[in-house]
């Protein structure tokens, strides 16, 4: 019998369908026109729109929840984390503890929603004189019971400090691999933060991005056996795997404990890559709140409605902040970390 990496694959629709210990990921690419003096788009731009629940994509873009801004006003979550992954663009954080920030292309935010908080993710269009695109994942990566009312915290990856490896193959093809979490060989990822599935090394949580150029050929190591493995191709023609041709738009469900080999096509290609140890509980999601029972998510809808996760210290739903302001992270102990 033919042994093969290969598990499963099927269509990339939206959000991208992910495998235990992650729960989704949304990837939004939106080719945002020139800003106004808010950082908007003009009245213009907005018409035809459903503003307040735009996701339709029109022109290349959408509003999301944004009125002025695009992007998702002030909202809870509880019992997970969010992995925002920043390739292009701008992304203003603030949230209900107080704390606020900006980043930008190549940096990464981690933020444990834990026990409950409220934030903003608001992509302001800064430029007046050119476009504004943004490019972001957002993956959801669940915590364990133990985890999910550990207090809320956030912390940024910045790009200059973000692993990344440079290789090269036989023919002089080169692959590009961003280490976000986890490891591949010897090259370790910046430290997650300290309540998060991926802190234990024994969970093996691996979250990596990948560019091949054109005719590239990169393999990918086993790692933990038992672990989720999921290669989410998301941009480029055609790959090869163990001599099967895979289009563009293809989620790969692998085996972590096989080397994968990934032979490019004749186009530059993406990929986001997620493995890890499954958590192994049940999950029940209503909206921005996953636990693992009806009953705890019922308790969590009656906090909620009751202290609001502590309310929300800003005076807009949309923060955004000042167009010349550089990237930063405000955390809500007081520390700043300016780029």
């Amino acid at each position: 019998m033919l042994m093969t990496a290969i598990k499963n694959i099927k269509p990339l629709g939206f959000p991208w369908e992910t495998q235990d210990p992650f729960l989704f990921c949304a990837y939004h690419l939106d080719n945002y026109p020139e800003g106004n003096t808010k950082m908007g788009p003009s009245s213009e731009h907005l018409r035809g729109r459903n503003i307040g629940q735009d996701f339709q994509g029109k022109d290349g873009w959408s509003m999301y929840h944004g009125s002025d801004i695009p992007g998702f006003p002030y909202h809870p979550h509880r019992g997970f984390e969010t992995i925002t992954i920043n390739k292009q663009g701008v992304v203003d954080h603030s949230d209900s503890l107080g704390a606020a920030g900006r980043f930008m292309e190549g940096d990464v935010q981690w933020m444990t929603a834990g026990r409950g908080v409220q934030h903003s993710e608001m992509f302001p269009l800064v430029n007046e004189d050119k476009g504004n695109p943004l490019e972001i994942f957002q993956i959801w990566l669940n915590l364990p019971k133990a985890s999910k009312m550990v207090e809320a915290h956030f912390k940024m990856l910045w790009r200059e400090d973000i692993p990344v490896i440079n290789h090269v193959d036989e023919n002089g093809k080169k692959s590009t691999i961003d280490i976000i979490a986890g490891n591949i060989g010897d090259v370790e990822a910046l430290d997650p933060t300290p309540n998060s599935w991926a802190s234990n090394p024994e969970n093996a949580v691996g979250v990596f991005t990948l560019k091949m150029e054109a005719g590239a050929e990169w393999t990918l190591p086993a790692t933990l056996a038992g672990a989720n493995r999921t290669i989410f191709f998301y941009r480029g023609k055609n790959i090869q795997i163990e001599g099967r041709s895979i289009q563009v738009k293809s989620i790969i469900e692998a085996k972590a404990d096989s080397d994968v080999t990934i032979k490019n096509g004749d186009e530059e290609s993406f990929f986001l890559i997620l493995e890890g140890k499954p958590i192994g509980e049940p999950v029940v999601q209503h909206g921005p709140f996953v636990m693992n029972t009806v009953e705890e998510i019922q308790q969590t809808m009656r906090e909620y409605g009751r202290t609001q996760f502590g309310g929300w210290p800003w005076n807009e739903r949309e923060v955004a902040h000042p167009r010349d302001k550089g990237r930063f992270a405000l955390h809500a102990d007081g520390r700043e970390e300016l780029k």
